[in-house]
């Protein structure tokens, strides 16, 4: 069972909107025995960083995430705020963030102030490394609004990357974590390509 974590901030229905047009079943909920229970996790998010790791402790969701992710090992892919929420710690908040993965969540900033803050719409990724999600070929566009983005400690950790202003990560993945900063569902036929990959492992 896929299941899409209902911690009180994402695209929910979007993203199940989304794996419906594939032909796979996911869910939408809170509720730790289902949770308990999934084959694969995806973690949305749309909003602030420190309010999203409050909203997951507040629900009582914090431990049995961590079992899942960490000693179930099931398959895990955070989207967007989702994704940043698996790293450390956040230049947008104070609070610790999961830790899923040995990497910070940094701010853009940009010195001649060219570059518009958030980054917003579809851009290019470029796929550094053979993986279970995207394929290596080029061309590949998706859905970008962000205004922060996932610094990598593990560079192994990095299989793909976007260039605003400077190259950044926008996948990373490590065991049986996975993150996109841009959003599948919003993002095509390729976005349907990595939520049919990720639904298959």
């Amino acid at each position: 069972m896929l299941l899409i974590v209902d911690y009180g901030l994402g695209n929910l229905v979007s993203v199940k909107n989304m794996f419906k047009k594939l032909g796979v079943e996911a869910i939408i909920s809170d509720d730790l025995t289902k949770i308990d229970s999934a084959t694969k996790l995806i973690l949305p998010g749309v909003g602030a960083f420190d309010n999203g790791i409050n909203l997951i402790k507040q629900k009582g969701l914090l431990d049995v995430l961590n079992k899942r992710a960490l000693i179930d090992k099931i398959p895990v892919l955070g989207i967007c705020l989702g994704m940043q929420l698996l790293t450390k710690s956040s230049e947008e908040g104070n609070e610790s963030g999961l830790g899923w993965i040995d990497a910070q969540t940094i701010k853009f900033t940009f010195s001649d102030n060219k570059l518009k803050i958030p980054h917003m719409g579809w851009d290019y990724v470029d796929v550094k490394k053979e993986n279970k999600l995207i394929d290596k070929k080029p061309g590949q566009r998706f859905y970008f609004v962000h205004s922060y983005y996932v610094k990598c400690n593990n560079q192994n950790d990095i299989i793909a990357t976007c260039n605003y202003g400077n190259e950044f990560t926008c996948m990373f993945n490590h065991e049986n974590i996975y993150g996109a900063q841009f959003h599948p569902e919003k993002s095509l036929k390729f976005g349907m390509e990595v939520l049919s990959n990720f639904s298959k492992l």
